[in-house]
């Protein structure tokens, strides 16, 4: 009988991790946040992320370079501090950080100009090296004027992914790790970012990647950056599946 009850447990155990995570944003955006840590907007069950979005610049070069945030999910509950980001189902769920070779399918469609930029995939974990941020460059989403259902593999192959590094203030902060070890625990979020950017200071700022861009950049002659060169735009997500292998 006790055997019995092991088996019956390891089996209960064996499908929660197999589970299949799916947020319809019928229900607003189960924890998804948008940008920073702006809400995510939701109209009739679609969630719209739309420019300008906020610029990331922790992964400046010598980092593999600057990207926007569209839209993330906090995959551990102990990193949810914002009021924007609670309701997260994904934690409520009690869903596997655990991605490797997890499928993901987004519905979406959009207009954006990308100027180059792709929608792909990052994952950020926290290992005992460093904490790893990596975005799926072998298999970019597509965006398409009609809803289609775009699927990726989170394989651990190196060669799908691209690590983003850190510009060098915050090499104390990100770095590099195995994408293996990162899938394997999946312990800070998920997002779907625009990557690379083009940024292009306004003015002539001296050594433009060592600061925050359109942060610090001097005020005179101005600290923003030139519009021209990012992605404007709209995407529109009607869901997102992950299926567990």
């Amino acid at each position: 009988m006790r055997v019995f009850l092991v088996l019956i447990l390891a089996a209960a155990a064996l499908a929660a991790d197999r589970k299949v995570y799916l947020e319809t944003f019928d229900n607003g955006p189960g924890g998804w946040v948008a940008n920073r840590y702006h809400p995510l907007p939701i109209w009739d069950g679609v969630a719209y992320c739309f420019g300008p979005w906020y610029l990331d610049s922790h992964h400046a070069p010598p980092g593999a370079g600057y990207l926007n945030m569209l839209m993330y999910l906090y995959t551990r509950g102990d990193r949810i501090r914002s009021e924007v980001a609670r309701g997260n189902r994904f934690v409520e769920g009690g869903f596997s950080t655990n991605l490797t070779n997890a499928t993901i399918t987004v519905r979406m469609r959009g207009d954006i100009e990308t100027h180059g930029a792709e929608v792909v995939l990052l994952v950020q974990a926290k290992t005992p090296k460093t904490t790893a941020n990596f975005v799926l460059t072998g298999q970019p989403l597509r965006i398409t004027r009609d809803w289609s259902d775009q699927t990726i593999t989170l394989d651990p192959d190196p060669w799908q992914w691209t690590c983003l590094g850190a510009r060098e203030s915050r090499r104390d902060v990100y770095g590099c790790d195995d994408i293996a070890t990162v899938l394997a625990d999946v312990n800070i979020d998920i997002m779907l970012v625009l990557f690379p950017l083009k940024v292009v200071p306004v003015g002539d700022v001296r050594e433009p990647h060592k600061l925050r861009a359109g942060q610090d950049y001097p005020e005179e002659p101005s600290y923003e950056v030139r519009q021209e060169f990012l992605p404007k735009g709209l995407l529109m997500v009607d869901s997102i599946r992950i299926a567990y292998p």
